[in-house]
């Protein structure tokens, strides 16, 4: 069996620590080794015990937790933040990702699948809230549409992980929401062309779904 998720809950509110430290505790594979009640408590703790996931509230007092996001990243970056908080507007949603964060979580999440995120984030994967996704979905699709031409070209000109042109057009065009049938459309390809383009760039970036890759997308400068 793999080793114990070493977790650290970082929350301004006592009763929400403590609900949470009891039921990771009563969960397989994860132990909580910290608590922090803001997001200075946050960074520094975490530099002290060096925990695999930090699962970060956003509002706290003193320092919020897309700073103390922002700061983990820069300070140690094999520690992974996955923020689990009662805002699910796109607003924090992009700022979280923007700050460093690798996962997303409403307070309705319940223990287990909070237990699959801390694992999926610790294996290099994204997690977003099914319940956020179509606020990221929106935000992504209202900045496309506002991007001008040159701009669009520009951000292709700096394509990551070996994205050809066209791959990264059809993953701009996942993140404005289309279906398959309507990039093919768009791109006047045919369905099985526009399937090939996504497994091909789907394994390139190493998403699993679609929401995925809406992140990779928007924290690449494609979207």
């Amino acid at each position: 069996m793999s080793e114990a998720i070493r977790v650290l809950i970082a929350d301004d509110q006592r009763v929400v620590r403590e609900g949470l430290a009891m039921v990771l505790g009563l969960l397989d594979g994860v132990e909580v080794v910290g608590a922090a009640s803001d997001g200075n408590e946050a960074v520094a703790v975490a530099g002290d015990l060096r925990p695999d996931v930090v699962l970060m509230d956003l509002r706290m007092p003193r320092c919020d937790g897309i700073e103390a996001t922002r700061q983990l990243r820069d300070r140690q970056t094999e520690t992974k933040v996955v923020i689990l908080t009662t805002y699910a507007d796109d607003q924090s949603v992009i700022e979280a990702l923007r700050a460093g964060a690798r996962g997303y979580l409403t307070k309705d999440a319940g223990g287990e699948e909070i237990r699959q995120a801390l694992r999926r984030v610790l294996d290099d994967h994204a997690v977003i809230d099914p319940a956020v996704q179509h606020h990221l979905v929106d935000a992504i699709a209202t900045a496309a549409q506002a991007l001008a031409p040159e701009q669009s070209r520009s951000l292709a000109s700096r394509l990551p992980d070996g994205l050809t042109p066209r791959e990264a057009e059809v993953l701009s065009l996942i993140a404005t929401g289309l279906s398959n049938a309507e990039i093919a459309a768009r791109l006047v390809v045919s369905e099985g062309t526009v399937k090939s383009h996504i497994n091909h760039l789907f394994a390139k970036i190493d998403a699993r779904d679609r929401a995925q890759a809406v992140t990779y997308a928007y924290q690449h400068g494609l979207a």
